[in-house]
């Protein structure tokens, strides 16, 4: 019933245009545990009023089936700022539309009346134990993407088996229900809450139980710039400042506001590095401001950049940022916890692509480190099967620039991670360190981890399956590479097919799955490389590291042997030039 995807497709079939009609109605987006991500636009392949409906619909009859409690605990909804004029979808529209379904069927919805950041959500479903939390974004995607992120009622995103049962419900609810269409009948319901104030007011709380050094925050004369990437992040990253009694950091005015074009970046991506920070730089160098804090469109993300000495922007990988929060967020939690046994119940977490700096650190001081699966959903997950059991899970991370560093909020969280940098600054700035010296300090001490990770675009599924086919069957059936030109292979683990040569029995620990490619090999020579497809993007995506031991300090010889190593996996395992693939453009 929406007018203007509606004449899209009638304008589709006056033309006869087959093939634009086989892309919108070939095959329905498929509901992963990223919930949806698609462009807006018409047809069941696309994120549309119809499409937000139909999901809704299967993931109300899911939730019933699962709590019997559901119409007296409610959900939680939250969207951010898109907009997509040709389609009339935008991120508030269809968390209208989610809230107009379970309130036909009597369930409470805790509706955000305005645009908030992605952590809010998963905040508001611990806080208010609801039965699940709904977040209408694409994140950091291009802009005609939209997307529905779905958390489960123990505040982390959804895993198997959740999403293969809201899948086979979307199938089984696809006519929409009486009333489906009117979002107008919520505004008069009792069963319409907004928790924008109470969450505003008690998640800024709660993150400073996160604050140590208010003192030196109130003093400090470290200037900070902040970016919201024409997202949802600028008042709440404000606000955070002003939790932790720190000066506002400047805000890039040009894009401070949330704009769904898009207008001043090719991506709204921070992780694509300077291009999205070029505003940045020039407000910074303006303002003499030091430290640069950006967050990707829905806050959840933040990449952080730094003057050097020379005059140079240093933008730190997600690992590098990883490596500082977790030395500052353990050093602070051992101030503060006087008594040694403790350290017994404190873990960290990081996924197996992330730097392994976090198990150096743990070792060497007592506490435990854990890695998951790629993605916030196996660490949120896994925080909180730990904090059931009393455990303290200081900190997790991810090198895609995602970080959780306050327990209130089991998912990534741009908005906090931002401002505990900015605390961490201040606090090194008393000591007359830069964030660089202090990386360099915890490399010193833990042992130097250089990393590096890129991707290729490829927009052929069968490429991308006969690439992983190759790498299984390299000399010969069902056997992996023994080198990579003249790098020895160690050890190979698969998880797609559950194989792990390092184990015993051969058999991988961390959980398998046949739907996504990923397979990581260990050198000879110490290195660490995986190879994995997006699940939400058209890329074959790479991560590499090279550990050494504390004391090693020939770093640039750590680098260059570490770039060898990528160039001869590009060459040998990707042959970018035979599959036609896309590098990576700065």
């Amino acid at each position: 019933q929406n007018p203007k995807t509606y004449a899209i497709v009638k304008q589709l079939l006056a033309e006869g245009n087959a093939g634009e009609l086989q892309k919108y109605f070939g095959s329905r987006m498929e509901f992963g545990t990223a919930g949806l991500r698609a462009a807006m636009g018409a047809g069941i392949s696309h994120m549309n009023d119809l499409t937000i409906i139909q999901t809704t619909q299967g993931f109300c009859r899911y939730l019933e089936k699962n709590f019997s409690d559901l119409k007296k605990r409610g959900v939680v909804i939250g969207f951010d700022a898109r907009a997509h004029l040709s389609s009339g979808g935008s991120s508030k529209r269809f968390a209208r539309l989610a809230a107009n379904t379970f309130i036909s069927q009597g369930v409470p919805v805790y509706l955000f009346s305005d645009i908030i950041p992605t952590p809010f959500v998963p905040y508001t479903v611990t806080r208010l134990k609801l039965c699940a939390g709904i977040m209408v974004t694409a994140s950091h995607n291009p802009k005609q993407d939209n997307g529905y992120k779905v958390y489960w009622e123990n505040g982390a995103q959804i895993i198997s088996p959740h999403d293969k049962g809201i899948s086979q419900a979307i199938e089984e609810n696809q006519e929409p229900w009486p009333q489906a269409w009117d979002d107008k009948l919520i505004d008069s319901s009792l069963l319409l809450h907004d928790p924008y104030a109470t969450v505003n007011k008690e998640y800024f709380k709660d993150i400073q139980k996160q604050c140590f050094y208010r003192n030196i925050n109130k003093e400090t004369n470290l200037k900070f710039v902040h970016t919201a990437v024409h997202g949802v992040g600028h008042k709440f990253v404000q606000l955070a400042f002003k939790a932790f009694d720190l000066s506002p950091p400047f805000a890039v005015p040009e894009q401070k506001d949330p704009d769904p074009d898009f207008p001043t970046v090719k991506y709204p991506n921070p992780e694509e590095g300077k291009g999205v920070l070029t505003l940045s730089f020039a407000l910074a160098e303006k303002d003499g401001a030091r430290i640069i804090l950006a967050n990707d469109p829905d806050a959840d993300r933040l990449a952080v950049a730094e003057k050097q000495e020379s005059g140079e922007w240093k933008v730190f990988s997600g690992n590098e940022l990883g490596a500082l929060l977790g030395w500052w967020i353990f050093t602070c939690w051992k101030n503060n916890n006087r008594d040694t046994r403790a350290i017994k119940d404190v873990y960290m977490l990081s996924s197996t692509v992330s730097s392994k700096i976090l198990r150096a650190i743990a070792l060497k001081e007592g506490f435990h480190f854990e890695e998951t699966l790629t993605g916030f959903k196996w660490m949120g997950n896994r925080a909180k099967q730990l904090m059931d059991q009393g455990k303290a899970v200081l900190f997790a991370f991810e090198e895609a620039i995602g970080y959780m560093c306050c327990p209130a909020v089991l998912d990534k969280d741009g908005v906090s991670a931002a401002v505990i940098t900015a605390e961490m600054a201040s606090f090194l700035a008393t000591r007359n360190l830069s964030l660089s010296q202090q990386l360099k300090a915890v490399y010193d001490e833990y042992g130097f981890h250089i990393t590096r990770a890129s991707y290729f675009i490829c927009h052929d599924p069968k490429v991308i399956q006969q690439l992983f086919d190759n790498l299984r069957n390299f000399d010969g059936k069902n056997t992996y590479p023994k080198s990579c030109g003249r790098f020895k292979v160690s050890g190979i683990r698969d998880l797609t097919t559950g194989y792990d040569s390092s184990q015993p029995d051969q058999k991988a620990i961390l959980p398998t799955s046949k739907s996504s490619q990923m397979i990581t090999f260990t050198f000879a020579n110490g290195g660490v490389a995986t190879m994995r497809t997006s699940g939400t993007e058209p890329k074959i995506k790479y991560y590499s590291e090279l550990c050494a031991p504390p004391g090693n300090s020939d770093v640039e010889q750590l680098k260059k042997e570490l770039d060898e190593l990528v160039n001869a996996l590009e060459k040998h395992f990707f042959q970018p030039e035979k599959n036609k693939l896309q590098r990576k453009t700065e």
